[in-house]
């Protein structure tokens, strides 16, 4: 009888062991799986709106935004008309924003990716998808947890040595159903909290569901919030590397 419980103890203590390294392993595939839902897994296209909202005022940017891989991406402000025209271009390592206004190209440097976008809560590394969850980070799951009603994993995720990113630390919620973000909370180096991350009003896009509604809230600046709307999305259309240039960033609608 002896025998049988060390035999048993010990298969038990190895199908642990096997769980523990296939959990390691899945925390990396859940968060590609996020990322490719929101991204596509090939190339996105989306148009939305942008919400800044202040103790005082409100005013609403919309935009289109295309992307190829993690390498290429586009977006356009197609209004106010005050901004309307403004574009912003990654293409590889290189940062880009055109201002038609002025007539200006402008190289961002990385150290601006932290930076409001157009003077809302949104970074400039939101935008331009400069960052990559998947390739910038180590992943660690934490626990399954309930977010508004949705079974999520909660993720862990560090930067990697040498790697040039935003964030210190984030933690991520992603429902386990349909693997899109419910939640995400941003640390700066400190190990501080900057800003929440919220997802709501899930939707079906392109025949995927995501939450048509994000609204970013900074932790130190009580009332101030920025919306996103996710109009539509589209996915894994044909789109060419040229698509993404400098000059396609004065002349794109």
């Amino acid at each position: 009888m002896k025998k049988v419980n060390l035999l048993l103890l010990v298969s038990m203590l190895f199908c642990a062991l096997g769980t523990m390294a296939q959990t390691k392993m899945s925390a990396a595939q859940i968060i590609k799986k996020a990322e490719d839902k929101f991204k596509g897994e090939k190339s996105s296209y989306g148009e939305m709106q942008i919400i800044i909202q202040r103790p005082s005022w409100k005013r609403t940017v919309s935009m289109k935004s295309w992307s190829k891989g993690t390498e290429y991406s586009l977006s356009l402000v197609t209004a106010p008309s005050s901004e309307k025209g403004q574009s912003f271009l990654k293409r590889k390592n290189e940062l880009w924003t055109w201002n038609p206004t002025i007539s200006r190209m402008i190289k961002l440097p990385p150290s601006m990716m932290s930076q409001g976008w157009m003077g809302s809560d949104y970074t400039n590394d939101d935008i331009m998808r400069e960052s990559s969850m998947v390739n910038d980070y180590k992943v660690k799951l934490l626990e399954v947890e309930k977010m508004q009603g949705f079974s999520c994993y909660k993720i862990e995720l560090i930067p990697k040595p040498d790697v040039a990113v935003v964030w210190g630390k984030m933690i991520v919620w992603i429902a386990k159903s349909e693997y899109y973000q419910m939640k995400v909370e941003y640390y700066d180096e400190d190990n501080y909290l900057v800003r929440t991350m919220l997802g709501s009003d899930v939707k079906q896009f392109s025949g995927r569901k995501l939450p048509a509604k994000m609204e970013i809230l900074p932790e130190d600046e009580p009332g101030n919030k920025t919306i996103v709307i996710l109009k539509s999305m589209k996915f894994n259309q044909p789109i060419k590397e040229s698509f993404f240039s400098q000059q396609n960033m004065k002349r794109v609608r």
